[in-house]
């Protein structure tokens, strides 16, 4: 299930702010080093999800902010993430990238026995109309809900701007 992309000033916002959060924070890679997160069992749904590499790039902007994460699934049935919430933030949307275009999408599915990667040049989260403009060494709490299992709390760490998982820097 997928929304139009936003329009207008919003769109034109959206995309400055990705842009220079993906710029800085050195597109690719993936890594759990540094991580910070949660985990969960699904109850009867037979998905059993944890979440690991979370973090945030001290956002160039003082209303939106990228954040990327790692959600695992070592059960035999699959679930969906379907809504990110935090305090820190009026509104968490989900994006995947697709030949360098972001599109906003209202759910992502989490595979059986495998991972849903949230990732610098990749699929992400867009923290709008933030509440304070977070700054390394913050964290954020944030609520993953999911189709079929319970919600997962996770505690996302912001680093540093130019931070990438992969070397820890």
């Amino acid at each position: 299930m997928k929304r139009p992309t936003p329009t207008g000033r919003h769109l034109a916002l959206t995309g400055i702010a990705i842009t220079g959060a993906l710029a800085l924070a050195g597109c690719g890679g993936s890594g759990s080093s540094g991580s910070s997160g949660s985990s969960g069992s699904s109850g009867s749904s037979g998905a059993e999800l944890t979440v690991g590499a979370s973090y945030m790039p001290q956002p160039v902007s003082a209303d939106m902010a990228a954040g990327f994460l790692t959600i695992t699934n070592k059960g035999g049935t699959k679930d969906e993430l379907t809504s990110v919430t935090s305090g820190s933030a009026g509104e968490i949307t989900m994006h995947e990238t697709n030949g360098g275009a972001m599109e906003e999408v209202t759910s992502f599915a989490v595979p059986a026995h495998g991972q849903l990667v949230f990732k610098s040049g990749g699929n992400h989260l867009m923290f709008e109309k933030l509440k304070r403009r977070p700054e390394q060494g913050d964290t954020i709490t944030l609520k993953l809900k999911f189709a079929k299992s319970g919600p997962l709390t996770v505690e996302m760490p912001v680093k540093s701007a130019t931070y990438n998982p992969s070397t820890g820097h």
